[in-house]
């Protein structure tokens, strides 16, 4: 089996032309990754831009989100990756605002998925950590969510979907303000069921139409439009506005 670890990567600076905004830390053009066999990935993000990762940039989701994505929003500096929400300077259409996402260019199934991140406290955003796969990838629709909500970083919620099939929403109460420090939060992917943990601690599960189809690494960090009663309306008076990630790991099952 293929495994690939990434520790520590950087892509060339065509790469990182492609992909990514230039951070302070993006400047390093090296580039290293760690090849092994236990099924393990790890990124982090203290050399900037890791291999095998990509940014979305020049497009939108449309409906509900309020972004543009753009590579310049994904930046690098002090060993953490920024995900940014900010006024769009080349607007598409009637979308004002940009947002970040990164994600893993390989498919992943079962195992277990972490994350170190700092979430946005804002009215109207989002910042998450989860998988997904869809008909873009020539896949049904399968996705498993972390998702910080800014209208109250004291919560996280957890959702799902399987073939386009979601409305498994869970919200969890934290115990703390996901906006003010770091904190490791996880899910663990099994045939027959989703465990969420938060700072190594399990928090909920769910066993119903568990998803099948392996999916990409992802995150990102947006203002929504018309989901005012989920999110509150976007509040943009303090942009911009940041997501911080420390490292990500993804731990096969055999």
């Amino acid at each position: 089996m293929k495994i690939i670890k990434i520790i520590s990567a950087l892509l060339t600076a065509a790469v990182l032309f492609a992909g990514c905004g230039n951070g302070a830390d993006n400047v390093v053009s090296d580039s290293s990754s760690e090849n092994i066999d236990d099924g393990s990935v790890y990124a982090e993000f203290t050399n900037g831009m890791p291999e095998n990762w990509e940014c979305a940039d020049g497009w939108t989701n449309g409906s509900m989100f309020n972004v543009t994505w753009r590579k310049d929003n994904v930046t690098f500096n002090d060993g953490r990756m920024q995900l940014i929400i900010d006024k769009d300077q080349t607007p598409t259409g009637n979308i004002p605002y940009s947002g970040g996402e990164f994600r893993s260019r390989d498919f992943y199934g079962y195992g277990r998925y972490e994350v170190s991140m700092k979430a946005i406290k804002n009215d109207g955003v989002v910042s998450s950590f989860f998988t997904y796969t869809g008909p873009t990838d020539g896949n049904p629709w399968d996705e498993i969510d972390v998702e910080i909500i800014g209208k109250d970083t004291t919560k996280v919620q957890f959702n799902y979907f399987t073939d386009s099939k979601g409305n498994h929403e869970y919200m969890h109460d934290l115990g703390f303000d996901a906006s003010e420090d770091f904190h490791t939060y996880a899910f663990e992917w099994h045939k027959d069921k989703i465990i969420w943990f938060v700072d190594g601690v399990e928090v909920y599960s769910a066993e119903e139409n568990i998803p099948v189809t392996e999916g990409k690494i992802m995150m990102n960090a947006w203002c929504g439009t018309g989901v005012d009663g989920w999110l509150n309306a976007f509040d943009d008076a303090n942009m911009p506005l940041t997501a911080e990630y420390e490292w990500i790991r993804f731990t096969p099952f055999e």
